[in-house]
């Protein structure tokens, strides 16, 4: 009889353990492909997708307003106006930060330069 108890309880303890494991598989399988997927387009939005996005608006922004100029142009034209010989790398990290972070920058640079050219032209 005590024989009989002891296989049944291991019979009930390696169903317990298989049963554990496939829904520990069944749980932790599917979170980790979701963590992995999410991290992913997290990435995928936030260095293409945003960069993307915000570049476009700049770009209507400009249009809107009819300026014929790109924005490397605006930060380039505005930089030398000051006396300021920047790189070309430089640029491209100052048109970044300021599409991402600041646009309206590059409305205020176009301002200046403009004012600018105007009071040269009155002088």
């Amino acid at each position: 009889m005590q024989n009989i108890r002891s296989e049944i309880k291991k019979n009930n303890n390696e169903i317990l353990r298989k049963s554990i494991a496939s829904m520990v598989a069944a749980i932790i399988i599917p979170m980790t492909i979701v963590a992995i997927l999410g991290v992913t387009m997290y990435f995928i939005y936030r260095f293409v997708i945003y960069d993307f996005l915000c570049k476009q608006s700049v770009v209507k922004t400009l249009q809107k307003y009819n300026i014929k100029k790109t924005p490397a142009q605006i930060i380039k034209e505005y930089h030398n106006s000051k006396g300021e010989n920047i790189s070309e790398k430089e640029i491209q990290r100052l048109e970044k930060h300021y599409r991402q972070h600041e646009p309206e920058q590059f409305l205020a640079m176009y301002d200046v330069m403009k004012d600018k050219s105007k009071t040269n032209e009155n002088d």
